[in-house]
């Protein structure tokens, strides 16, 4: 039900909420990974911001709550739209490098333990 709304929460925290890790995809499985040992932490899996967008506004702030503003995004692709809900962004800008697709995501920073970096230098 919640690919059909857009984004939905993939884990939700134990603990209060300190951290929202927004994704899509295969990079789903790099933010589990990286919130996997983080009590706080809420992973949203957003495949869809367009209907995302087209929610309730309820739904949207269910899942994307705007008290907690430490937010990342990871997305293997251009990162500028989703600065409009994290304030951190992993993402890939530029193109031109060809290896085998795990090498490729790698390289490019699309791994549980760069996120997981870039989380720690965030206030």
């Amino acid at each position: 039900e919640g690919a059909l709304k857009g984004a939905s929460i993939a884990k939700k925290e134990t603990a209060d909420l300190d951290l929202i890790i927004i994704a899509t995809g295969s990079e789903v499985q790099h933010a589990l990974a990286a919130a996997k040992d983080m009590p706080g932490a809420r992973v949203v899996s957003m495949p869809c911001m367009e209907l995302y967008e087209r929610q309730s506004d309820d739904y949207k702030e269910s899942v994307l709550p705007s008290t907690c503003t430490k937010r990342i995004a990871m997305e293997a692709g251009v990162s500028a739209p989703w600065y409009k809900y994290a304030s951190k962004v992993v993402g890939v800008d530029r193109f031109g490098f060809s290896a085998p697709g795990d090498i490729v995501m790698k390289e490019l920073g699309m791994s549980a333990e760069n996120l997981a970096s870039e989380i720690a230098t965030m206030n």
